[in-house]
């Protein structure tokens, strides 16, 4: 049966070896790691799908464990929080964001049972991140695989801002910065690596999303937003609110029906975006065609 993936986000080493022992043999509990700042913790959540959160209320690096809170406040499936403290003062504030439950640390004798029997509660209503549709595959592999195209509407105001994006990202006076940046995918346990420059497109799944690549796709535990924002200044463009698309993936221009072109990325699963005729000469340009 799955276990509540739990981490440990507390200053104090000596307070989290004590934690440890008190969880040890917990059932549902699996201890997958610890921290020790707001930031550091939620980091490890894009990589990890944690089911709890013990954590401290003081926390160093500027973000208290009432601001971690805060900060997973409007996210679907977030872990449950089960406070550490040396003193009530903050269990109202702690409540009011869905705190599962708030410990005087050192908890009294046979408290922590109480705060097991919440979390078995929070267990059977918590949805982890859900196992991809498409199982993860070697590129190296031999057998043929179907493959799938998205069509996605793009307005006329969006052209513009799509060809300008376009227009930056093949600029090829422009110096670039090498690739060596990547991104920290957690796919059955295991640590994948994925170079930017092997994404094709992200696409958003509730508070996840799918990272494609040539011939398979990651589920991960980063928002769309996040990528967003991480993806840009490597020539990453959203196309639209379920989609992000590497620029430098665009790969063939089709001629449509109704006199319009459409134009596409490569990889298993496609992305495919309208383009009008009478910016069409302006995207060949761009391209290069």
């Amino acid at each position: 049966m799955p276990k509540l993936k739990t981490l440990l986000i507390h200053p104090d080493p000596q307070t989290r070896v004590e934690l440890r022992k008190e969880l040890d043999g917990v059932p549902f509990i699996q201890l997958l790691g610890e921290a020790v700042s707001a930031f550091e913790a939620l980091e490890m959540l894009e990589s990890i799908p944690y089911g709890v959160f013990f954590l401290g209320v003081d926390l160093p690096g500027g973000a208290s464990g009432i601001e971690m809170a805060q900060m997973l406040a409007g996210r679907k499936n977030k872990p449950a929080l089960v406070f550490l403290s040396d003193s009530e003062s903050h269990a109202y504030a702690a409540f009011e964001l869905g705190a599962t439950d708030y410990l005087l640390w050192p908890p009294a004798p046979g408290r922590l049972a109480r705060t097991m029997e919440r979390l078995s509660d929070f267990k059977a209503r918590f949805k982890e991140v859900p196992v991809p549709d498409e199982p993860w595959q070697d590129p190296e592999a031999d057998e043929p695989s179907d493959e799938r195209t998205v069509q996605l509407p793009l307005e006329e105001h969006e052209e513009d801002s799509f060809l300008a994006a376009l227009r930056q990202a093949w600029d090829l006076t422009r110096t670039r910065t090498p690739e060596i940046e990547k991104l920290a995918v957690n796919q059955d346990g295991r640590m994948y690596l994925i170079p930017y420059d092997q994404i094709i497109f992200v696409e958003a799944y509730e508070d996840y999303s799918y990272v494609h690549t040539a011939q398979q796709k990651f589920l991960t535990s980063y928002r769309l937003k996040n990528l967003e924002d991480r993806l840009k200044p490597h020539r990453f463009f959203r196309v639209h609110r379920k989609y992000l698309v590497n620029l430098d993936m665009v790969t063939e221009i089709a001629s449509m029906p109704g006199s319009n072109f459409m134009l596409r990325t490569a990889g298993k699963t496609r992305i495919e975006l309208p383009i009008s005729r009478r910016r069409i000469a302006e995207l060949k340009q761009i391209l290069g065609l």
